[in-house]
């Protein structure tokens, strides 16, 4: 496909297959394990040039301040790389599908969308690697954006191991409570010694989330996600919440899986995906 000015450019969501924390730096920052799968859930972004240097959000997003917002600061980067902050500018057109704080990562997925795009259409020549730096000083979910390939993450969430992932749909509920990611690595109650493993050791469903346990102890409507989905498969909860899911062979479990639900939770059901739609522009 031919990406250019105008294209519907997606940025897809992301499912934490495991999430375990197995440390934390003298900085505070924590040390975790993961595997990422990309999922067909995906905002879509619209670019258009400006002549006027200026990076302007057509579609600003409610509760989020215009100079807050990760697509505004990825634009705002990528020009301080270029040729300074008069030579480029850029409105942006963003339509939300995947639900704000849920532990899918629209918020870094629209960031790294916005990088891959521009990188491209201002005619940087950036490196995935460039561009991953400065994903992470976005934020510590868009690099893997980037990275673009399914894969076990280390660190911070910057160091990739790529794997190959089975076919997989997964049924996704969303309890509606935002739950704040700093407020879930703040609490004393959180587990952060789970022993390390090798990347080459991780098999699908091997592991938890961590960060479950603090969740759903604070937001009651996350645990009852988890009881009504533990009714049709293992269920767990992704990134630090809110969303829930649960992975099957094929959609047609998925989707009477769905069926057999409490219509009242408002399950999805999405494709797992072999690779960012992006990937081959980094």
């Amino acid at each position: 496909m031919s990406w250019g000015w105008e294209s519907a450019w997606p940025a897809p969501a992301k499912l934490n297959l495991f999430l375990h924390v197995v440390g934390r730096r003298a900085d505070g920052y924590h040390l975790l394990q993961t595997v990422f799968r990309f999922i067909d859930l995906s905002d879509e972004l619209r670019f258009s040039p400006r002549e006027d240097g200026r990076i302007v959000l057509a579609t600003p997003v409610p509760g989020v301040a215009e100079e807050d917002n990760l697509v505004v600061r990825a634009a705002r980067a990528l020009q301080q790389v270029g040729a300074g902050p008069t030579a480029r500018g850029v409105t942006i057109h963003l339509e939300k599908r995947i639900p704000a704080g849920g532990g899918l990562g629209g918020g870094s997925s629209d960031a790294a969308t916005t990088l891959i795009a521009l990188n491209h259409l201002w005619g940087l020549g950036l490196s995935r690697e460039a561009l991953q730096r400065i994903g992470l000083s976005l934020g510590a979910d868009v690099p893997v954006f980037v990275h673009g390939r399914n894969c076990f993450a280390e660190g911070v969430g910057e160091r990739f191991t790529d794997l190959a992932l089975p076919e997989a749909w997964y049924l996704v509920t969303r309890p509606l409570v935002q739950v704040p990611t700093a407020e879930i690595f703040r609490a004393p109650e959180l587990k952060r010694d789970t022993p390390a493993m090798r990347p080459q050791d991780w098999r699908p469903g091997l592991g938890r989330n961590d960060l479950e346990a603090v969740a759903q102890a604070r937001y009651p409507e996350i645990a009852r996600h988890l009881e009504a989905l533990r009714a049709v498969g293992e269920a767990r909860m992704t990134g630090s919440g809110a969303c829930c899911f649960v992975a099957f062979a094929n959609e047609a479990a998925a989707r009477a899986a769905a069926a057999a639900l409490p219509p009242e939770l408002a399950a999805l059901v999405v494709a797992g995906l072999a690779a960012h739609p992006l990937v081959a522009l980094t």
